[in-house]
């Protein structure tokens, strides 16, 4: 009686009269209603226990993030302030490793700084009409250099080299594909390819970013998008970048209204797909 009470004050139906009806199935009325009731508090304490174990999970990778460069960074100073500095074999080497790691906490606060702005609705949009063929050219042309070194080819997907049109904010997507060309190409495989192609899809663009890498486990593809979750990470973090990449492709996609997915399968490659309003 007391379970059915509270029950009947959460849906606000306290002034609800009810009339004597001898048949009614009153006990049955309030099974249905109690186990109504369990399967929805059931879902808060999961939905509770899954974000304590996120949280948890977020503070450790950050700690982690950030204490390997400033570890670094200590270490290197370290070696300099005894005596290191007045060698010439070490001391312009150390300065500039200590430097690289300096640049990659930068990034992984500035990459949490955005995904905070975001999440507190502080990410303005500011969509404009502009030609994504060319768009991808643009970041293709900034990321030949590490794509080389990587012995990775950026191509455009047969098909896919007419003009086409999106409505959305430039400088944000520029931001999406350079993150997901990156990722494609530290995990490419030597002598492998990246293809982005683009998809008429009526009323949005289909923007698809394919390579032919090692894959990611299926176990994987459900948490790629969360903030510094790393599928292979002794190899990533050797390769630098914040860990962030995915989440603020994600971030930022959804700030359009828009969806975006992962296919892979090990040792085939991976595809990233996400929609644009089409213009």
């Amino acid at each position: 009686k007391v379970i059915y009470k509270m029950i009947r004050s959460e849906k606000s139906q306290a002034n609800e009269r009810l009339e004597l009806n001898l048949t009614r199935d009153v006990i049955g009325e309030v099974e249905e209603e109690v186990l109504e009731w369990r399967d929805k508090e059931r879902k808060e304490i999961d939905q509770l226990k899954r974000m304590e174990t996120y949280r948890r999970e977020f503070v450790g990778n950050v700690s982690h993030e950030l204490k390997t460069p400033i570890f670094n960074i200590q270490g290197y100073l370290d070696t300099l302030i005894d005596g290191g500095v007045y060698d010439g074999n070490i001391n312009v080497a150390y300065l500039l490793k200590a430097a690289k790691n300096v640049d990659r906490l930068i990034a992984i606060v500035t990459d949490l700084d955005l995904i905070t702005r975001h999440e507190a609705g502080q990410l303005n949009i500011v969509a404009i009409r502009f030609n994504i063929l060319r768009l991808v050219e643009e970041v293709f042309e900034s990321l030949e250099i590490l794509a080389y070194e990587n012995n990775i080819q950026l191509k455009i997907k047969e098909g896919c080299e007419q003009n086409t049109y999106v409505s959305a904010d430039r400088e944000k997507i520029h931001q999406v594909l350079i993150n997901l060309v990156k990722n494609s190409i530290k995990y490419g495989q030597e002598g492998g390819t990246t293809w982005i192609g683009f998809y008429d899809m009526n009323k949005v663009v289909l923007i698809d970013v394919t390579d032919n890498g090692m894959g990611i486990d299926a176990k994987h593809l459900p948490r790629v998008f969360e903030r510094f979750y790393r599928i292979d990470s002794s190899r990533s973090r050797k390769q630098g970048g914040s860990g962030l990449g995915l989440a603020i492709a994600k971030h930022i996609v959804e700030a359009h209204n828009q969806k975006i997915h992962v296919r892979s399968k090990l040792g085939i490659g991976t595809s990233f797909g996400f929609t644009l309003k089409k213009a």
